[in-house]
């Protein structure tokens, strides 16, 4: 039976540019390819976790500015159930400009967060948890997540978050977490090593806890079961936008079924498929389960 996933957090429209190499100042080049897609890391996520067989619903701030119907299609497409928290908002939702290099798979982007758009008013916010089984957080929306989170406590739904790089108010988040799966660019205060951000995080009591390396093997640390590592696929790279979201997405699918080290292993598996082609679409195509 598919399992229903609530994905909290950044909503953005993404243009996605491939090139051969990047601009010099005052220069035009012309792209070999784009793309033109919803982004985000929740956004991302739950296009996974869908892609893998599972509903998925989308919690995030939307409004109703001309770009959000390019947005909307996307997410329609791929069956990502969308609830905007605020529906008559007339700004532009955010907007990413990437570029990315085929030949070595490195990326630039350009990006505003969810800083200009976070939710204000939660007097008409709804029940979301009925027959949610996971809940990621992206830590984009830290006023939302905490009404979450306390819905989520009390049906004892475990709770995923995924640690692209500190943020503000992850402190109050961080003590409810049931899985925190962390990038090496995520630095809580005073953490300057891998080592100081597992201690950080122990002291909070996060049950699981790993930190993704790129092509390095992924770092993991659980309060009752030990710690180690876990090698990822050698690949050649042709685009690394999006792997660690789709990474989370990959694992809300394997950790309702799997143990904690062969989750990590199959999303590690997902994210290298991903990053093998372009964009962050494209491989859902070419995945095989």
């Amino acid at each position: 039976m598919a399992k229903q996933g609530l994905f909290v957090g950044l909503i953005t429209l993404d243009f996605i540019y491939s090139v051969n190499t990047y601009p010099h100042k005052n220069q035009k080049i012309v792209a070999s390819n784009y793309s033109v897609v919803a982004g985000g890391p929740a956004t991302n996520a739950a296009v996974t976790f869908n892609s893998l067989g599972n509903p998925s619903t989308l919690l995030g701030v939307l409004g109703s500015h001309p770009l959000t119907q390019l947005i909307r299609a996307d997410l329609q497409y791929y069956n990502v159930n969308l609830v905007d928290l605020d529906p008559t908002r007339l700004e532009a939702p955010p907007v990413s400009s990437i570029i990315v290099t085929p030949e070595t798979g490195d990326r630039m982007v350009v990006s505003i967060n969810a800083t200009k758009s976070q939710v204000s008013n939660f007097s008409n916010l709804p029940q979301f948890l009925d027959n949610i089984d996971i809940i990621l957080i992206d830590g984009h929306q830290i006023p939302m997540s905490q009404i979450i989170i306390q819905q989520a406590k009390t049906q004892k739904i475990p709770i995923i978050l995924d640690g692209g790089s500190w943020k503000p108010g992850l402190e109050t988040i961080l003590p409810h977490i049931t899985y925190a799966i962390c990038s090496n660019a995520f630095y809580p205060p005073n953490c300057q090593t891998s080592e100081d951000v597992f201690n950080y995080l122990k002291a909070l009591n996060i049950p699981y806890i790993a930190i993704t390396q790129g092509e390095k093997p992924i770092e993991y640390a659980t309060l009752k079961e030990g710690s180690g590592k876990i090698s990822v696929p050698t690949i050649q790279a042709i685009d690394t936008l999006g792997a660690g979201d789709i990474f989370h997405g990959a694992f809300c699918h394997f950790i309702l079924s799997q143990n904690f080290t062969t989750a990590l292993a199959e999303s590690a598996k997902i994210a290298a498929q991903s990053c093998q082609h372009f964009g962050t679409r494209q491989w859902i195509q070419f995945w095989e389960n």
